[in-house]
């Protein structure tokens, strides 16, 4: 076992124009080293690989709070969806991220870095049929955080499907899930 390339990226906390159809386009079937560094490189190199090498590849997506690992990854699955054809026919990207708001929601909380801050880690496996065309993804889920459920550091949250819930205590379709002022104080007292 080897590592390969390291990309560094930083989070321009905004959109850039580097992220098209078009730039995909230009990475695609291109050699590393005659492209400027980009998660679109990362990925084509990655896909490269699987295809003529016919080995599974990993592409590791790491950084601190607010660095932009979601969205990095996000863009790696939309180049993969791409460049395979996957794109037009399943929207592979989006049905993979469809369950990124229950995830956040049961897994993110405010910090004093970030105001949704993942609290847990994500390990996404895409599988490929034999064409190398995305056939299905897979989601795991690691809690990193488990002590913040009952503890949170000043000017800290719980994770966010607390209030989320305390929220929406009044609608009739919670009503089954009984929360009432009891569960209410608990969580809003944190």
């Amino acid at each position: 076992s080897s590592v390969g390339i390291v990309l560094v990226a930083i989070n321009p906390y905004e959109q850039l124009p580097i992220y098209g159809e078009d730039i995909i386009n230009a990475y695609s079937g291109q050699n590393m080293g005659d492209m400027d560094p980009h998660i679109f490189a990362v990925a084509e190199e990655a896909y490269k690989q699987m295809a003529r090498d016919e080995r599974n590849q990993s592409i590791i997506v790491s950084g601190e709070s607010g660095a932009g690992k979601t969205v990095s990854a996000k863009y790696a699955m939309r180049y993969f969806a791409t460049v395979s054809g996957s794109a037009s026919e399943a929207n592979v990207e989006e049905k993979v991220l469809a369950s990124n708001p229950i995830m956040e929601s049961i897994g993110n909380a405010k910090t004093t870095r970030n105001d949704n801050s993942s609290r847990f880690g994500k390990y996404i496996e895409i599988g490929f049929d034999k064409r190398y065309r995305i056939i299905g993804a897979n989601m795991r889920t690691y809690l990193l955080e488990k002590s913040r459920v009952v503890f949170q550091a000043e000017e800290e949250r719980n994770y966010h499907i607390f209030y989320q819930l305390c929220a929406s205590a009044a609608l009739p379709e919670f009503k089954t899930l009984r929360l009432g002022m009891k569960f209410t104080f608990v969580v809003l007292c944190d």
